[in-house]
């Protein structure tokens, strides 16, 4: 779900150099197309987050497998959602939604069961809390891909004082300091929280108390972004951000001054999956990626160089201290029981929006 600046790739033994610099002089690039290219060549279609996979993996997986990856990418599950639903079936093999959107995929029928006979590693070793999601009950039609929560990262050194709760950072103070998510539902989440409500709830009068509410903190928001919170955090533009956990992980690795919070009045915990699309072309192949990135090794390096919490609990032995210490990527578990899955707002989706679309405006007045 969630996307953001790159790391410095991660010194563990998975892709040796010299294999590395072999497959990028081969690897091709490109829109989503069939499953063979000239000659026969056999082409893997994906389309996932920016900025959520190394290049070095996807070259691995190319040079191993002998074949081509066209990777596209999106900046939000209403994005996956639209190019789907407007014929984009049939074009991927691999798709990465969020555990909400991946629940309203399978309930219109955009997913393919999954074979887990196929897919030995992820039946080994994906960790044991995440094999009955409440989003795909018995795990028939998702496999995890990365785990995070959405809290505050916030410079103590600007900020100046304690921040625990959303009511925190109604201060004058940050005006034009602050960053939210280009993230309907979980700004809408705020609103809900601070009203003690649902997060998720489809009632009109919740949504407009929520609404109401946000309105207040429009005049201190500097922007909406969902890509790159912590590189406003860093540069210093804004003092506060409403975070994915991944994104304050790598401000936290950068500068000490900065830190993470969920929320103790609320705070959303999510899983990105891996699903096939309807009418994939190359399910064979799809079943080979997600089994790929489940050895743990990999895993592992995926994890290093975008520091979101992995479900792959043979890899937890791989990351160096760095990110398994982090708090922003593994937080403390009393803090992480505060946390709730955001569930898709169904018809109240328009009311969502509406609201959403009134406050991006009044915070450019």
């Amino acid at each position: 779900m969630k996307t953001g600046g790159l790391r410095r790739p991660a010194a563990l033994p998975v892709v040796s150099l010299l294999a590395a610099a072999l497959l990028l002089a081969a690897c091709g690039s490109g829109g989503a197309g069939g499953g063979s290219a000239g000659g026969g060549e056999r082409v893997l279609n994906v389309f996932n987050w920016s900025e959520y996979l190394p290049d070095s993996v996807l070259a691995a997986f190319e040079a191993e497998f002998g074949v081509r990856v066209n990777y596209d990418v999106y900046s939000s599950n209403e994005e996956l959602m639209a190019k789907l639903q407007a014929g984009g079936q049939g074009l991927y093999d691999v798709a990465v939604p969020s555990d909400f959107t991946a629940a309203t995929m399978i309930e219109l029928g955009l997913v393919e069961p999954l074979d887990f006979d196929r897919l030995p590693n992820v039946t080994q070793y994906l960790v044991d809390d995440l094999r009955d999601p409440v989003y795909d009950p018995g795990g028939r039609y998702t496999v995890p891909y990365m785990w995070g929560t959405t809290g505050l990262a916030y410079n103590t050194a600007q900020v100046g004082k304690e921040i625990t709760d959303w009511a925190d950072i109604f201060d004058p103070a940050f005006e034009d300091r602050i960053l939210l998510l280009d993230d309907m539902p979980e700004v809408m989440a705020i609103g809900l929280w601070m009203n003690g409500l649902d997060p998720s709830s489809t009632d009109p009068a919740d949504i407009e108390a929520a609404r109401r509410t946000l309105e207040e903190l429009m005049p201190l928001v500097k922007a909406f972004d969902s890509d790159t919170q912590s590189d406003y955090l860093l540069s210093g533009e804004v003092w506060i951000a409403q975070a994915y956990s991944g994104e304050a992980a790598l401000a936290i690795m950068e500068d000490p001054d900065i830190t993470y919070v969920l929320p103790a009045g609320g705070c959303s915990y999510w899983v990105d999956v891996m699903v096939i699309p309807a009418g994939a072309p190359n399910p064979d192949l799809a079943h080979e990626f997600i089994n790929f990135l489940y050895r743990p090794e990999i895993a592992a390096q995926i994890a290093e160089e975008y520091p979101y919490a992995t479900p792959n609990g043979e890899a937890l032995s791989l990351l160096s201290e760095e990110v398994l210490g982090n708090p922003a990527a593994y937080p403390p578990e009393d803090q992480l029981a505060r946390c709730v899955f955001l569930t898709d707002p169904g018809e109240a989706s328009e009311l969502y929006a509406e609201a959403f679309t009134e406050l991006k405006l009044r915070a450019t007045e």
